[in-house]
């Protein structure tokens, strides 16, 4: 495996990624898979500069939310066949553990990242591809999505980049279960009565709604926001008890925040709040 890709410099408003596109408008970093000729696989550089670049977004401030979309009408379908799996069957133990352990830290980076982050999923979801939608704050579909957790169909196990901790979490234990052990497709409206998917669209709307949420997010008090994802987070492992006494510590920081002070001075001069994210 080669070294990382490409080192991700701030502000990331400038920032020029090798593996994928990048625009970040209004507080909202859009980041688009970019292989449309092949379904957007990964390669081992994309998942280092992904991961890179979520890393990367913890020190951004003025980057509110992320979108992640893929070009040309497909999400993505995973690890690249050629360039990923090909390699993989030749390389030993300690080789194969730095590369699932590399994949890995995409998805620590992501829920680690602040910011919350919406997925625009449309066409073929598979494999890491639907590992990244699974590791996203929020996810909206377009009609006709498919996603399927493949690993089973190459032979290895379901348990990947942190599949049964968190799909479980989103969907419940028994449908996670049946989606890993099969590796079958999930279609939209499947996966949106089934709570992985916020909402189904026409595959015209599905960028453009994922966008416009996480604008409203952008827009909201950041500090808040943050807080609220690092809650979802950690209260996996809480007791209820330890939970809501973390809430409350949490909360009494939200109201030492300017944004709190303006929420309040609005509503009593009955205007909608701006929020600056202090």
């Amino acid at each position: 495996m080669s070294q990382p890709a490409n080192p991700v410099t701030l502000p990331l408003a400038q920032y020029q990624p090798k593996h994928f596109l990048l625009k970040v408008e209004a507080g909202v970093a859009n980041v688009t898979l970019n292989r449309p000729e092949r379904k957007n696989p990964l390669t081992f550089d994309s998942y280092r500069e992904l991961a890179d670049f979520f890393r990367a977004a913890t020190f951004d401030d003025e980057v509110k939310a992320v979108v992640v979309s893929g070009a040309g009408g497909n999400f993505s379908s995973g690890g690249d066949v050629f360039e990923i799996i090909g390699p993989l069957v030749k390389m030993d133990t300690k080789g194969l553990t730095a590369f699932t352990r590399m994949t890995g830290e995409l998805v620590k980076a992501m829920r680690a990242c602040p910011q919350p982050i919406v997925s625009a999923v449309e066409g073929i979801c598979a494999g890491a591809g639907a590992i990244i939608a699974m590791a996203s704050d929020m996810r909206l579909a377009a009609t006709g999505t498919k996603v399927a957790f493949l690993f089973n169909k190459v032979g290895l196990a379901g348990c990947d980049m942190g599949a049964c901790a968190i799909l479980p979490r989103i969907i419940g234990q028994a449908r996670a279960s049946e989606l890993l052990f099969t590796g079958r497709f999930m279609s939209a409206e499947e996966g949106e009565r089934w709570g992985f998917f916020s909402r189904v669209v026409t595959p015209s709307e599905v960028l453009s709604q994922a966008v416009e949420l996480a604008s409203d997010i952008a827009a909201g008090p950041t500090f808040a926001n943050t807080m609220t994802k690092r809650m979802l987070a950690m209260e996996w492992a809480m007791s209820v008890e330890e939970a809501i006494e973390a809430e409350a510590i949490a909360q009494a920081l939200c109201m030492t925040t300017e944004d709190f002070t303006r929420a309040f001075e609005a509503f009593a001069a009955k205007q909608k709040p701006v929020f600056k994210g202090n």
